[in-house]
């Protein structure tokens, strides 16, 4: 997991320049072209904020690893299943909890 969080951290790094602030002057670049920037713009945010909140999962499950509490349902306090676990190490909820969530 912490392999993970360092590669998210990097790779956030390297697409720092996607984020930049577009260049709005009429005269240096067309409109479609600032379109097209601004949602390229708006895509890498996006993914940065992805990539953030997935650092933050990560950092919440390896503070359970270190207090004892890993693999155990955040909401119910049941074992979350293994198999879970193995898909997704930074998974907080059981199955059941997480569905309820979701509003299955």
């Amino acid at each position: 997991m912490a392999a993970r969080r360092d590669d998210l951290r990097a790779h956030d790094l390297s697409a720092a320049g996607a984020r930049a602030p577009v260049e709005l002057d009429q005269t240096r670049v067309g409109r479609l072209s600032r379109m097209d920037a601004l949602q390229g713009q708006a895509m890498a945010q996006e993914q940065q904020r992805r990539r953030e909140a997935e650092i933050l999962r990560i950092g919440a499950a390896l503070k359970r690893i270190d207090d004892g509490d890993y693999g155990w349902c955040l909401k119910c306090g049941d074992a979350v299943a293994r198999a879970r676990l193995e898909s997704d190490p930074a998974a907080p909820l059981c199955v059941d909890c997480a569905g309820q969530l979701a509003g299955r």
